[in-house]
């Protein structure tokens, strides 16, 4: 995958969270799917803390490579500090942290070289800067995957047989903390 392909999708998940959640009642960005699964707000929480994480992760192995594995961290730890924000705070934490983050690596010589280092996940094992930054990119479709799931949600049983048609409404996803 071309870089500036990951940087452009990178940089287009704030205005697409923003576009898709930001007018919304109140009543839509609370809801979720059921117990254990999150809502807007989480969710864009938990893409505010996965952006801290793989910032660290990434100074981790320019600094670190593959001498010892990446702290863990906890998935969940950005709900507290979520529940006492409103979702506009929340997506404009997220906006600021990803600028942030871009900032960054636009300034990084992200050469093959640099690309091919290597860090140690602590479930996952060896890992290079490239697939980190490839996986930064999939994590954030797969939660506006997870958002637009969500929401479609409360029409579950309002569609009555037309969910058969609705991929939306079949899909398990990963609503759920893995």
């Amino acid at each position: 995958m071309e870089l500036s392909q990951t940087f452009a999708l990178l940089s287009a998940t704030p205005a697409t969270l923003n576009a898709l959640l930001r007018n919304l009642p109140e009543v839509w960005t609370q809801s979720n799917e059921g117990s254990d699964s999150w809502n807007a707000i989480e969710i864009v929480g938990h893409l505010i803390q996965y952006d801290h994480n793989n910032s660290m992760r990434l100074e981790w192995i320019l600094k670190e490579g593959d001498s010892k594995p990446f702290p863990k961290f906890d998935r969940t730890s950005f709900q507290t500090a979520v529940h006492a924000k409103s979702l506009a705070d929340v997506l404009d934490e997220f906006t600021q942290v990803r600028t942030n983050n871009l900032e960054k690596l636009q300034k990084m010589d992200l050469s093959d070289v640099v690309l091919a280092k290597r860090g140690i996940h602590p479930a996952l094992g060896s890992v290079t800067l490239g697939q980190l930054l490839a996986t930064w990119a999939a994590h954030d479709l797969t939660h506006l995957h997870q958002l637009t799931r969500v929401l479609a949600y409360a029409y579950r049983d309002a569609v009555g047989p037309w969910s058969a048609f609705l991929g939306v409404l079949q899909c398990n996803g990963h609503s759920k903390p893995a």
